[in-house]
């Protein structure tokens, strides 16, 4: 019998915060696209496939700054010059070193492999911190990519999972936020055929569990329920976060007070903040 370890286990009933992190969010989404391609391929019906696809893209070096924080700065050494012809002596500049690597976006297609065919019925994306960063090139690309697919004949399912940025998910935020229960996280549902304003929405709050939300296929095939909590719980566990974050502090998100004492209270429950 394995030994019960407090931290392997994801301590809130829902989305944890302390994932939101930027620093940590390209190994989060990345896991959780992959453990829920996993799950999804686990109940297709035989003649369906989940293929996980990628967007890749150079990001501005502002937005790195901002949300991707992998730029290294070297400074010259102080009171260093750089000689210009034979007599002016230049200032000495600051050499900057941009991350040189693309921003790689994975996501899921749902394809049908009828008759001989790869006919995309679904596409899930899980939404990244560049995708709601304003001017962002990923931003940019991602509701180009979201405005195709509502014109196509696929389904899209979005998932958004993070506090910060701009609201991005196509039903406007005004239409999500009933009075009685503030949004804190959203997975929104478009079916194909449906008039553009005609949408299904799961509206979650901190202290709630992510929802099981429907994945819809072709017609004439019924839907399949995916847990997300049982995704994300996955994603902690097997990626270690409970050793890599560190609990003492707030979450690196904005919240409300009665949120942060629900969290301190939450978290010495569960032995993991003194």
């Amino acid at each position: 019998m394995s030994e019960h370890l407090p931290w392997r286990e994801n301590p809130f009933p829902g989305m944890n915060p302390y994932l939101e992190d930027t620093r940590l969010w390209s190994g989060v989404h990345h896991r959780f696209i992959t453990f829920l391609s996993s799950t999804l391929n686990a109940q297709l019906p035989m003649n369906y496939l989940a293929t996980i696809e990628e967007r890749v893209y150079i990001e501005k070096a502002d937005t790195f700054r901002a949300v991707i924080p992998d730029v290294v700065v070297a400074r010259p050494t102080p009171g260093a010059t750089v000689p210009v012809g034979t007599t002016a002596v230049a200032d000495a500049p600051i050499k900057i070193y941009l991350q040189p690597e693309g921003v790689h976006e994975p996501y899921i297609q749902i394809l049908s492999l009828r008759n001989g065919q790869r006919e995309v019925v679904t596409v899930i994306e899980l939404l990244s911190p560049t995708n709601k960063t304003p001017n962002a090139v990923g931003r940019t690309l991602y509701l180009e990519k979201q405005q195709d697919v509502l014109c196509s004949t696929s389904h899209l399912i979005e998932i958004d999972l993070l506090h910060y940025g701009e609201h991005t998910v196509f039903v406007p935020r005004a239409l999500l936020e009933p009075e009685e229960k503030r949004l804190d996280y959203v997975v929104v549902l478009h079916r194909a055929g449906w008039r553009r304003e005609h949408a299904l929405a799961w509206v979650v709050n901190l202290r709630e569990r992510l929802p099981r939300i429907l994945v819809p296929l072709a017609e004439g095939d019924p839907d399949v329920v995916v847990d997300l909590q049982m995704v994300l719980n996955r994603v902690y566990e097997e990626g270690r976060y409970g050793i890599a974050l560190n609990y003492a502090l707030d979450p690196p998100v904005t919240l409300p007070p009665d949120d942060l004492k629900w969290i301190d209270s939450l978290l010495k429950e569960k032995g993991l903040r003194q």
